[in-house]
């Protein structure tokens, strides 16, 4: 009985962790370049039980296989486009690439190269071209873009052009599995071993000025999940408290019979 408890406990932990996950993509749903997270869960090894006689010796008599519930295994990123909105910004830049997602721009934080699909970026009081939280874009010489002015024009492989002429081009790498890039906050990604992802030149890419890319959460699909995992927590909470009455009846009325 005690591991039909386990069991059910898993089972509304597994619920949980999936609640905060869709609540969490819910709350970015508006936010630029987010992508939205997926679980995936895994049941744990099934146990193979055998009958016990009186004398403690197991008999050669199979009762079955019992199930000891689920986890959530890993929680990954899907990394697929969003739709481009239309901002008028020159500072804005969006990434087309087929609907993958995986190219990428190169930004400087804390010393360390990371990666974002956030392109809602500024020029900061010294020139710097950053992004909103004052991280600084790259430019395919992992150096920081000094501009003029915010009145820059960028075309579609990337070359930033100031008075005619250009004066850098963007850092734009590409991830070929990017399910294995470190999610942080700010919409930040970084590689596991912190080596730098290769520049996307042989990639089929499009970067749009004025744009940002929307997030590829899915709201209605989203709720839908979500009510699935609050039904999935209910049940298995129902059976917990079965098991707790049960568990209370064996010890306040079958043990004062035997008394």
């Amino acid at each position: 009985m005690l591991r039909g408890l386990y069991t059910a406990a898993s089972g509304m932990y597994a619920s949980q962790r999936k609640t905060e996950m869709l609540s969490n993509n819910m709350g970015n749903a508006q936010t630029p370049g987010y992508k939205a997270d997926h679980a995936y869960s895994r049941a744990f090894p099934e146990m193979l039980l055998d009958r016990i006689d009186s004398s403690g010796m197991t008999r050669n008599q199979r009762v079955g296989s019992l199930h000891t519930g689920v986890y959530v295994q890993e929680i990954i990123p899907r990394f697929i486009q969003g739709d481009l909105r239309q901002t008028d910004r020159t500072t804005d830049l969006a990434l087309s690439d087929r609907g993958m997602g995986n190219v990428l721009f190169s930004i400087e934080q804390d010393g360390q190269v990371k990666y974002t699909r956030n392109g809602r970026f500024t020029v900061d009081s010294s020139g710097y071209l950053t992004t909103e939280s004052g991280y600084y874009v790259l430019d395919e010489n992992s150096n920081r873009i000094l501009l003029n002015s915010d009145q820059f024009q960028v075309d579609g492989e990337g070359r930033i052009i100031e008075n005619g002429a250009q004066v850098a081009r963007l850092r734009l790498a590409v991830s070929e599995n990017p399910e294995t890039l470190l999610k942080e906050g700010d919409g930040m990604y970084r590689t596991e071993n912190g080596e730098l992802l290769p520049l996307a030149a042989n990639q089929t890419y499009e970067v749009s000025q004025g744009f940002i890319e929307g997030s590829n959460v899915d709201l209605t699909r989203s709720m839908t999940d979500m009510l699935t995992a609050y039904r999935a927590f209910e049940a298995n909470q129902k059976v917990l408290q079965a098991y707790d009455k049960s568990l209370d009846k064996a010890v306040n009325e079958i043990g004062r019979l035997n008394g």
